[in-house]
């Protein structure tokens, strides 16, 4: 089947994106449903070494306010190719807006511009691209 290519402006980042997404694809695959996240977290690290995508796992973001670092800090689940925030949840209830707007403080944090949500808490994988 071949790759729909859609406008740059509406989906940057689609290539990677879709790498990202093809591995989470493989991870329910393998494991299914119902474990903790970690394990698919522990199962993302795996696929991005073997397929030697560079990625930092639950990076750290200090939060500047005017001339100070406020106590509060953020980690994200990965930043794959200093490019994409990927969140991973393991949640019956499938993504929520608290899952979107937490997404949307790591990308104004980061510097980044797509994210992805993947939950895994359901038979079928649920994604959620989010551009800020």
């Amino acid at each position: 089947m071949a790759q729909q290519i859609f406008d740059k402006n509406k989906y940057p980042l689609q290539g990677e994106t879709d790498t990202i997404i093809g591995i989470g694809v493989e991870v329910h695959k393998t494991l299914g449903s119902g474990f903790l996240e970690i394990v698919y977290k522990d199962a993302f690290e795996y696929e991005f070494n073997a397929h030697t995508i560079p990625f930092e796992r639950e990076k750290e973001y200090f939060i500047p306010y005017k001339d100070i670092v406020l106590a509060h800090k953020f980690y994200a689940d990965f930043i794959v190719d200093d490019i994409v925030v990927l969140e991973v949840k393991a949640k019956e209830g499938g993504i929520s807006d608290e899952d979107y707007a937490q997404v949307i403080n790591y990308l104004k944090i980061s510097g980044c511009k797509v994210g992805l949500i993947l939950n895994f808490g359901k038979l079928r994988l649920d994604i959620k691209r989010v551009i800020y």
